[in-house]
């Protein structure tokens, strides 16, 4: 049925849920897992009022995000591992996070897409946006959405 399943994570209670479940359907269906944590470039504001930061400190701020975005895939093989599940831990950089989630999903030739969705309504979805929307609407990977 799946050969490989990308789990996207971003370290939140609902996304341990949709780790969870991509692990359980991983060991029943005989699949890989590539778990992903998609991590933001630093902002880098060039607006009035704006704080600019020494480069040295954007890098050092950048390398924190990216070693707890490997953390948390790492947490995620850990997981697999307890199951017999072979996973892979990636991260990728961009501000793009659904683009980013399709494109690591075709990438690594991936059956399913699993992911949570938090639910937003009214104004802060509208507002905030959901990267799990974009993704249900540009991916031509089905996505399973757990909430």
């Amino acid at each position: 049925m799946y050969k490989r399943i990308l789990v996207a994570t971003d370290g939140s209670k609902l996304s341990q849920q949709a780790v969870e479940h991509a692990i359980n359907l991983a060991d029943l269906t005989g699949a890989d897992v590539v778990a992903l944590k998609v991590v933001p470039r630093y902002p880098q504001t060039y607006f009035e009022g704006g704080v600019a930061l020494a480069a040295a400190e954007v890098a050092r701020i950048e390398k924190q995000w990216q070693d707890e975005a490997m953390a948390a895939v790492t947490a995620v093989k850990s997981a697999g591992q307890l199951r017999e599940v072979k996973v892979k831990p990636i991260t990728v950089k961009s501000d793009l996070i659904a683009e980013a989630i399709i494109a690591a999903a075709k990438r690594n030739k991936c059956d399913l897409i699993v992911m949570a969705s938090h639910g937003r309504r009214g104004l802060k979805r509208l507002l905030l946006g959901s990267e799990t929307q974009q993704v249900l609407t540009h991916s031509h990977t089905p996505v399973l959405v757990l909430r």
